[in-house]
C-alpha cells in the first residue's frame, strides 16, 4: 500500500469537507434563507433551497456515471477528480458576489458547486479499492471522514468567529464575514486539494488508442453493461438499493437542518455553534465506529446507526428550541461519518477489481436521482401543509426502508461473487486494472 498515497487520499476529505460543513450545512442555508431569499417567506426559502440541491444531485446523476465509466478506461480519476473539484471551488467562492434577493443567481451556483463537490466526490471514493486493500478499507475510509470532521470543524469555527465577531477581522459586519467566508472555503478546498492531484497518479489505461468520442461510446457501452450486469452481484445490489433510501435521508438531513431550525426561529448563531459540535464529535466516533465495523462487522455497525438516525428524525419533529437542536446535534455527529464510511467500505468489498470507477459511477447516478427526493419531499410537504415539521417527518419512510434491504445484505456472499466475476463486463480481464497503485 503506497502511504503517501493513501495520506493524500485522506487529505482531501479534510479539502471538500469544508464545503459539506460551511456551506452546505451551516453558512448558506442561512445566507439563503435571510439574504438571497429576501422577499420570500421562510417556507418558501426551504422549499426553493430544497428544490435546487434536488436539481443539483440530477445533474450529478447524469454526468457521472459516464464520467467514472471513462475514468475507469482511461485511468485518468485524477484528472477527473481535479477538473470537478476546480468548478466546486470557483463556483463556491462566487457566492460572496450575491446580493440581496437575487436566489435564482444562489441557485444557480450551488447547482455548480454541488456539481463539483458530488461530481468529485465519485471519483474520491472511487480510489478507495485502488489504493487500500480489503482488510483496510473499513479502517482508511473511516480516517478519511475523520479528517474531513476536523478540516470541516476547523474552517467552520473559523468563519463562525468571521460571522459573529467580524470587527477583529477589520469587517464591518457580519454579512460581509459571511461573504469572506465563502471565499475561504474556495482558498481551503483548493489548497488542501494538491496533495490528492500531486501524489495519486492515474491508472494504466485499459485501453489504448481511443479519441475522445470512442471514450465517450466506450464509457456509454460500459455503463449499459453495468446496468445488465449489476444483476451478477445480487449483494452488492440490495447495499445499493439499501443505500438510495437511507443515504437519502441522511443527505437530506444534513442539506435542510440548519434552514429548518431557521424555520422554528433558533437564531444563527445557536445553529452554527450547534454544526461545529457535530463536526467535533464526529471526529471520535468516526473512527470509533470504524474500528466498532472491523469487530463487530461492518453491517451489524451500520445498521445500529440508522436506527440512530430514526431517533434523531422523531426527535426533530418534536424539537422546539436551541438546546434540542444542540442535543440533536451531538447525535448526528455520533454516527453521521461512521454510517458514510462503512457504507463506502461496504460497497467497495463487494465491487469487482478493475470496474470500481464504472459501479461507484452507478451507484453516483443511482443514489443522486434518489436523493433528488428527500429533499423534494421535504419541500413539498412543508410547502402543502405550511410546516417544515411535516417535511421532516417524511423522512422516516427513506430511513425505514433502507434499514429493511440492508438487514437482508449477506456480505460475505458479496466478496465471494465480486472475487469470482471480477473485472470488465463479460468476465475478461482488464488490461491494466487497477493495480497501478496498490503495493
Amino acid at each position: 500500500m503506497n502511504k503517501s498515497a493513501v495520506r493524500a487520499w485522506i487529505m482531501y476529505d479534510w479539502a471538500n469537507s469544508a464545503y459539506a460543513t460551511t456551506v452546505l450545512a451551516a453558512v448558506l442555508p442561512v445566507f439563503y434563507s435571510s439574504v438571497a431569499g429576501e422577499g420570500l417567506d421562510k417556507t418558501t426559502a426551504a422549499s426553493y433551497l430544497a428544490y435546487t440541491h434536488a436539481v443539483g444531485m440530477a445533474l450529478v446523476a447524469l454526468l457521472s456515471p459516464l464520467l467514472g465509466a471513462i475514468s475507469d478506461l482511461s485511468g485518468r480519476k485524477t484528472t477527473f477528480l481535479t477538473g470537478f473539484a476546480l468548478i466546486g471551488v470557483a463556483s463556491t467562492a462566487c457566492f460572496a458576489l450575491v446580493e440581496r434577493g437575487d436566489w435564482l443567481t444562489a441557485s444557480a451556483l450551488l447547482v455548480l458547486s454541488t456539481l463539483g463537490f458530488a461530481g468529485s466526490n465519485a471519483f474520491y471514493d472511487s480510489m478507495l479499492p485502488d489504493l487500500v486493500p480489503p482488510g483496510r478499507r473499513d479502517e482508511i475510509s473511516a480516517k478519511g471522514y475523520a479528517a474531513g470532521y476536523v478540516g470541516g470543524g476547523l474552517l467552520l469555527a473559523l468563519n463562525l468567529l468571521m460571522i459573529q465577531k467580524p470587527s477583529l477581522f477589520g469587517m464591518s459586519d457580519g454579512l460581509t464575514g459571511t461573504r469572506w467566508s465563502f471565499v475561504t472555503v474556495g482558498v481551503w478546498w483548493l489548497l488542501f486539494s494538491l496533495p490528492i492531484m500531486r501524489r495519486v497518479p492515474n491508472l494504466e489505461r485499459q485501453t489504448e488508442g481511443l479519441s475522445a468520442s470512442g471514450y465517450v461510446r466506450a464509457g456509454i457501452k460500459r455503463i449499459a453493461g453495468a446496468y445488465r450486469d449489476i444483476r451478477r452481484y445480487p449483494q452488492l445490489f440490495k447495499l445499493i438499493a439499501a443505500f438510495w433510501f437511507y443515504n437519502d435521508g441522511i443527505n437530506t438531513i444534513i442539506l435542510m437542518a440548519t434552514i429548518y431550525g431557521t424555520t422554528l426561529g433558533i437564531g444563527t448563531s445557536d445553529l452554527i455553534l450547534a454544526l461545529l459540535i457535530t463536526q467535533f464529535v464526529g471526529f471520535p466516533s468516526t473512527l470509533l465506529l470504524g474500528k466498532a465495523a472491523v469487530k463487530f462487522g461492518a453491517k451489524r455497525t451500520l445498521l445500529a446507526s440508522l436506527f440512530m438516525y430514526v431517533l434523531i428524525v422523531a426527535l426533530g419533529y418534536l424539537m422546539t428550541r436551541a438546546s434540542h437542536f444542540y442535543a440533536l446535534a451531538i447525535m448526528v455527529g455520533l454516527v453521521q461519518g461512521g454510517s458514510q464510511a462503512i457504507s463506502r467500505s461496504m460497497l467497495s468489498d463487494l465491487m469487482p477489481r478493475g470496474r470500481t470507477g464504472e459501479l461507484f459511477g452507478f451507484v453516483n447516478i443511482t443514489s443522486k436521482f434518489s436523493s433528488i427526493f428527500g429533499p423534494f419531499a421535504f419541500g413539498l410537504i412543508g410547502q402543502l401543509t405550511g410546516s417544515s415539521r411535516m417535511g421532516i417527518l417524511s423522512l422516516l419512510l427513506f430511513f425505514g426502508l433502507g434499514i429493511t434491504i440492508a438487514a437482508k445484505v449477506d456480505v460475505e456472499k458479496g466478496k465471494s461473487d465480486s472475487r469470482q466475476q471480477g473485472g470488465p463486463p463479460g468476465g475478461q480481464p482488464a488490461a491494466g486494472g487497477t493495480e497501478g497503485i496498490v503495493s
